[in-house]
C-alpha cells in the first residue's frame, strides 16, 4: 500500500483506488522489476526509490480526446505539490490520433511542453517515459509477424511520438512454453515483441521508439490469432492483495514500467544530473541484440538501419554500460547552456552562439593503440519547447523552439577549418551531406528530434587527432526577430561522449582524469 499522501488523481472527484489493476501491475514492475526472476533467486532485492501514483483515467467512461493533454498536465501539477525528483511514467496512449505519421498531436505537444518545463505549475524539466502502444492480435495470421508490426496501420500511438519523451517499445526474451503445449512462440529470442507498435514515417519527424524492453511474447495455435500466455508474460503485483499476490502483465506498458525503474535507479545514483542528461545517458546505453542485427544485410549502409530504428529505436538499454567507466571504456558528460539565436547589428536574426570543446582525449594512450579500432559514441540531448500552433506541425524547424547539432573535426582538420565547415551547415535545406562516412547512422537519422546519437569506428591514432567537438544551432521557431527583441532564450543541453576500445587493454581513464580541467565553460563529469 502506498502512503495516503503519495496517492493522487488528476480529478479530485475520482477515487484513488486501482479498480482495473493496470496501475498496480506497473507499480510492481517499477519497484521490483519482473518478479519471475526475483522469485527464482535467493538474492536480496535492493530498492533505491519510492512510488507515487496519480490516476489519469476515470473509473467509469473515458477522458474526452481533446482534453488528454490537459488531464495529463493536471495530473503532474497535482503530484508536484510536493517537491521531489520524479520519473513520470505514462503507459496510456490513444488511437484517436491515428494516423499521425509521426507529426505532433495536441497530446504529444503537451508532453513536449511538460518535459521542457514550459507547461505545468512548476517551471522545471521532467523525465517522461511513454509507452509506444500495443498491436491488435486479431490482425495477425500465420504469416511472419514482423510484417504486421511494420505496417503503417500499426504505427506508434500518440503521445509516444513526443520529441522530449523517452518512447518505449517492447522486445522479448521469453520463449519457453510448458512441456507438451501444442503451441509455438511468435517472436524469436531477442526480437520485437508482437505487441509493440513501430514507426513507419519518413525522416521528417523523430523515429520512435527510443528504446525497447521486455514486454512478453505471444503463443500461436494452428488457428489464428496468437494469444498472450502466462509463461510468456511478466510477473508482478496484483491489485487485490492480500486475496491475490501476483498477476501477469505484458506489452509496452510493462516495458515502460521497467524503463521507469531503470531510469530512476540511474538518476538516484547521479542526482546532480539534469533530466536531459539522464535521458541521453540511458538511451545511449542501448544496443541492438544479435537477433535484431540479423535483419541487416551483410554490408549495411546508413539507410539499412532505418528499419531497425523504426522497430527497436536504439535497442535494449544496459544500466551497467550507463554506469561504467572501466579501464577499457570512458564516458564524459558535459552539461552546458547555449543562446542559439540573437539579433545582429543590422537588425536581422542570426545564430548567436556555438559551443566548441577541446576534448581531453587520452592522446598518449590512443597513440599507443596505433591501428587498433576504437569506437566513439556521441549523444546530444536538449528539451525543445514546441510551437503548439497547428500550422507549425508540418515542419520540424517551425515546431521546435531550437534545434542543436554536434560535429566532430576530421583528422588533420584544425579549429579554423572546422568552424568554417560548421558555418555551412547552419542553415539546413534538405538532406545533409555527411561530414564523414565513418559515422554509422548518418545525418538523416541523427539530425531529427531532440536527442541525437551516432557513433564511428576508426583507428585509435586517428581518433587522437579528432578532439574538437562543436555544438551549434540550426533553425527553430525561437529564431524570430519579434521574439528575440523581447529576450534571447538560453537553452540547456547535455553531451555524452564515450570511447570504447572494444576489449583492448588501455588506461584511458587516468590520462583523462589528469586533464579534464581543460573543458572550458562547462561542467564535466567522469563516470
Amino acid at each position: 500500500m502506498l502512503l495516503a499522501q503519495d496517492r493522487h488523481a488528476a480529478d479530485p472527484a475520482w477515487g484513488l483506488d486501482d479498480i482495473r489493476g493496470h496501475g498496480t501491475q506497473l507499480a510492481g514492475l517499477a519497484l521490483f522489476g519482473d518478479l519471475t526472476l526475483n522469485l527464482q533467486s535467493t538474492m536480496p532485492v535492493t530498492i533505491s526509490h519510492r512510488l507515487e501514483s496519480v490516476k489519469l483515467l476515470p473509473d467509469g467512461g473515458v477522458n474526452p480526446h481533446h482534453l488528454l493533454g490537459v488531464v495529463t498536465r493536471r495530473a503532474i501539477d497535482t503530484v508536484e505539490q510536493t517537491e521531489r525528483r520524479r520519473t513520470f511514467t505514462l503507459a496510456v496512449t490513444t488511437d484517436e490520433d491515428t494516423p499521425h505519421d509521426g507529426a505532433p498531436t495536441s497530446w504529444s505537444t503537451e508532453i513536449d511542453q511538460l518535459a521542457s518545463g514550459v507547461s505545468g505549475a512548476q517551471p522545471q524539466a521532467r523525465l517522461i517515459p511513454v509507452s509506444a502502444g500495443n498491436s491488435d492480435n486479431n490482425k495477425f495470421s500465420a504469416a511472419p509477424y514482423l510484417g504486421v508490426c511494420d505496417h503503417p496501420d500499426n504505427e506508434l500511438e500518440s503521445p509516444a511520438q513526443a520529441w522530449n519523451a523517452i518512447s518505449v517499445g517492447a522486445y522479448t526474451e521469453k520463449t519457453m512454453l510448458p512441456a507438451g503445449a501444442a503451441l509455438t512462440i511468435v517472436a524469436p529470442f531477442g526480437d520485437l515483441s508482437p505487441s509493440s507498435r513501430t514507426a513507419s514515417w519518413s525522416s521528417t519527424w523523430p523515429l520512435k521508439p527510443d528504446i525497447v524492453l521486455e514486454g512478453g511474447n505471444w503463443a500461436a495455435d494452428t488457428i489464428p490469432p496468437p494469444m498472450r500466455h502466462g509463461w510468456l508474460s511478466l510477473l508482478t503485483t496484483h491489485h487485490s492483495y492480500p486475496q491475490r499476490s501476483f498477476s501477469f502483465t505484458f506489452d509496452t506498458s510493462a516495458a515502460t514500467a521497467i524503463a521507469a525503474k531503470q531510469i530512476t535507479e540511474l538518476w538516484s545514483d547521479y542526482p546532480l544530473l539534469w533530466p536531459e542528461t539522464i535521458r541521453a545517458l540511458y538511451v545511449a546505453s542501448a544496443r541492438w541484440t544479435p537477433q535484431m542485427r540479423s535483419h541487416l544485410p551483410a554490408q549495411p549502409t546508413k539507410g539499412s538501419y532505418a528499419r531497425l530504428f523504426q522497430r527497436y529505436g536504439y535497442g535494449v538499454p544496459d544500466l551497467e554500460r550507463a554506469h561504467r567507466s572501466a579501464s577499457n571504456a570512458l564516458s564524459l558528460i558535459v552539461q552546458d547552456v547555449i543562446i542559439p539565436y540573437g539579433i545582429s547589428e543590422k537588425g536581422g536574426d542570426v545564430h548567436k552562439e556555438m559551443r566548441l570543446f577541446t576534448l581531453p582525449w587520452p592522446v598518449e594512450e590512443l597513440r599507443k593503440l596505433g591501428n587498433a579500432s576504437v569506437t566513439l559514441r556521441v549523444a546530444l540531448s536538449s528539451f525543445i519547447a514546441p510551437n503548439p500552433a497547428e500550422a507549425s506541425r508540418g515542419s520540424r524547424y517551425r515546431y521546435a523552439s531550437h534545434n542543436l547539432r554536434f560535429k566532430l573535426n576530421r583528422a588533420g582538420e584544425n579549429a579554423q577549418q572546422f568552424m568554417a565547415r560548421i558555418s555551412k551547415a547552419a542553415e539546413p535545406i534538405g538532406p545533409q551531406v555527411d561530414e564523414d562516412d565513418l559515422w554509422v547512422f548518418g545525418s538523416d537519422r541523427r539530425d531529427v528530434g531532440s536527442l541525437h546519437i551516432d557513433q564511428l569506428t576508426c583507428k585509435a591514432s586517428d581518433l587522437a587527432r579528432r578532439n574538437i567537438l562543436a555544438i551549434h544551432p540550426v533553425a527553430g521557431w525561437w529564431k524570430s526577430k519579434k521574439l528575440l527583441q523581447e529576450a534571447e532564450p538560453e537553452v540547456r543541453f547535455a553531451l555524452i561522449v564515450e570511447i570504447d576500445t572494444q576489449g583492448v587493454e588501455a588506461e584511458l581513464y587516468a590520462e583523462v582524469e589528469a586533464t579534464v580541467d581543460i573543458l572550458n565553460a562547462a561542467q564535466a563529469i567522469i563516470i
